[in-house]
């Protein structure tokens, strides 16, 4: 990691960016984005990885999350998207190839609808076909599924502990990008930077997102990286992934490089196979 610090935006806040790179001598600008609740620090394998390629690489902290700025307001999916587009241009990146995963990459998604003409195209990881409203019938529903756990007051030793038992395939630079989503406080005890209030209010302007009239609209280049099920799809989230694939993969603008049976976070859990999966895409020039 080449710096971490936060930079003011036109849209009022300031967001945390980390750098794992200087300037791109021999390859591209690249911009990643964490999904909801997660952080820039959990890109830190494939950032490090990326930028050892030439290219140079940003993560950033989505408005709530991290060390960026959590005002009480602004959480709906055109400001965030309003963000990103800012950032872009404070950071002066040039043409870069805006990577997200899981929420991110819906945001990303739509990044590429309204600000096409700021990037050289996307890259979605196991996220950017998310449509809640196929896969819950009411926000009720949806809410009720996918609220945050109340994690608060956990010693941080014992959250630690039970992310290595979950994830045994990950790095420790992984596992301390995870605990990075929590701040750890005097007691020992953890508390998410990302409060139950405001993941909610994401989440209600994920439950409004159609990332397929998005994608219908916008044209650059997009890479989907999913995480599939080798086996039989049985569960409603596999089963509208799959499905998402699937109309995904028609699109003319679009390439997808399927993960099979990998973790939801794959760029955590392989980043050199995801890594050179986003690489060889740009060598290729699929992103011009």
């Amino acid at each position: 990691m080449k710096s971490s610090h936060k930079v003011a935006i036109s849209t009022g806040i300031s967001l945390r960016v980390v750098e794992f790179s200087g300037a791109a001598a021999s390859g591209r600008d690249i911009l990643l984005l964490h999904g909801l609740a997660s952080n820039a620090l959990l890109w830190a394998p494939t950032g490090e990885l990326l930028g050892a390629h030439g290219h140079r690489v940003v993560a950033a902290d989505l408005r709530g999350h991290g060390l960026s700025d959590k005002p009480s307001d602004g959480y709906s999916m055109d400001q965030v998207v309003a963000d990103v587009a800012a950032l872009i241009d404070e950071l002066d990146l040039q043409n870069p190839i805006v990577i997200g995963q899981s929420w991110g990459g819906n945001v990303v998604v739509e990044v590429a609808k309204r600000h096409g003409d700021l990037i050289a195209g996307i890259v979605a990881v196991d996220g950017g076909g998310i449509n809640l409203r196929e896969t819950f019938t009411t926000w009720e529903e949806c809410v009720a599924a996918l609220h945050p756990p109340h994690l608060e007051g956990t010693p941080a030793s014992k959250l630690r502990a039970a992310i290595k038992a979950m994830r045994p395939r990950w790095s420790e630079s992984a596992i301390d990008g995870t605990m990075s989503n929590m701040e750890v406080l005097e007691d020992g005890t953890v508390r998410p930077w990302l409060s139950h209030e405001r993941h909610v209010a994401i989440l209600r302007g994920l439950w409004g997102h159609d990332p397929f009239e998005a994608l219908n609209v916008g044209a650059v280049p997009t890479l989907f990286v999913p995480a599939l099920p080798s086996g039989e799809t049985k569960d409603a989230w596999s089963k509208q992934k799959m499905d998402a694939h699937d109309r995904i993969a028609a699109l003319a603008h679009v390439k997808v490089i399927p993960f099979w049976d990998a973790d939801h976070d794959l760029h955590a859990e392989q980043p050199e196979a995801f890594t050179d999966a986003v690489h060889t895409t740009i060598q290729e020039g699929f992103f011009g």
